[in-house]
């Protein structure tokens, strides 16, 4: 008898040791797989909100498993998304006003924050106070199909001056900020990350944020209409989640940094850039939201009407059906 009640308990024992073992397995198969399209790559401190979340377990918590995939672009992001091959994806939050032209059946489901992503950057010594200050001088964008470049022009009506009143140079993701640092041009139309880049190559800059002339966009969170009809939960989910990575660099941005770093370690020793590059975020793109997400409709309907009238878009497509503040105001 003791002899069968040692051979039961060892298959007890035996059974719990292989239930430790495949529980974790077994709870991690639970998670929904989402694939996250991101316009450029996830590496990117201008994507800190969505690897924060991811770091800090958000999207785990919400029973997803998050992939990042860099796609080629907003554009592109709202093309695969539009065509059903992601759920969800990162753009700026003007993209829908271009996919939407094209008949990409996409919406801003929630934009990080109430600035613009772009600010107007240049060398303290050049003196540059306004954009007026640009004409006949050299400016760099990353492309001439990118938010930076359509900034900088918004910015330029504002005062008067057109492309043609200013040497406009598209650097790519790099030649942007590197350009600009070796003083080969007075100003770029830039983002947080390259404005930390020119200025750690040795640029003494001068800021100037987009909003004051330009009311261009942040970074946005894209869904299909299909998926939103069908799925309003799973986008929900999203972007609770992200939401959460982005608050969480707004109240303590060196905390913040030593989660993400230890999630990218890519950034190992470049922890005070980071801070620095989450800091201009918080001053320029993420601050004076009321309600974090929310899409501000007459911002929107403007900038629509701007990208028609210098040719971007042929019409412009019902304000409504660019963006909806659903996801935000939920609880």
């Amino acid at each position: 008898m003791t002899r069968a009640f040692n051979g039961t308990r060892r298959a007890c024992l035996s059974l719990l040791a292989t239930a430790a073992l495949v529980s974790p397995l077994a709870a991690h198969a639970q998670l929904q797989e989402i694939t996250y399209l991101l316009p450029a790559p996830g590496t990117l401190p201008a994507f800190g909100p969505w690897m924060l979340a991811q770091a800090k377990g958000y999207y785990e918590q919400e029973g997803l498993k998050v992939n990042f995939v860099t796609a080629r672009g907003g554009v592109d992001v709202a093309k695969q998304i539009g065509a059903g091959n992601a759920v969800i994806g990162g753009a700026i939050g003007d993209t829908p006003i271009i996919a939407r032209a094209q008949g990409i059946p996409v919406k801003a489901v929630a934009v990080l924050g109430a600035g613009s992503l772009t600010q107007l950057v240049s060398h303290k010594d050049e003196k540059i106070e306004s954009p007026r200050e640009l004409k006949g001088k050299t400016v760099t964008v990353l492309a001439y199909t990118d938010t930076t470049y359509y900034a900088l022009l918004g910015m330029l009506s504002k005062v008067g001056l057109t492309k043609n009143d200013v040497n406009i140079q598209a650097a790519g993701p790099a030649g942007v900020w590197q350009q600009f640092a070796a003083k080969r041009a007075s100003a770029m139309a830039g983002v947080p990350d390259w404005t930390v880049s020119a200025m750690e190559a040795g640029a003494q800059v001068d800021i100037l944020p987009a909003d004051i002339y330009f009311k261009s966009m942040a970074q946005a969170i894209l869904a299909s209409d299909e998926t939103i009809a069908k799925n309003p939960q799973l986008i929900q989910k999203l972007v609770r989640a992200t939401l959460k990575g982005m608050k969480d660099i707004m109240a303590d941005p060196k905390a913040a940094t030593a989660a993400y770093v230890a999630h990218v370690p890519v950034h190992k020793g470049k922890e005070a850039s980071i801070q620095k590059a989450f800091e201009l975020f918080n001053k320029y793109v993420y601050a004076a939201q009321k309600v974090p997400g929310t899409m501000d409709e007459a911002r929107l309907a403007e900038l629509q009407k701007f990208y028609v009238t210098n040719g971007v878009v042929p019409k412009e497509t019902p304000v409504k059906e660019l963006y909806t503040n659903q996801f935000v105001t939920a609880k």
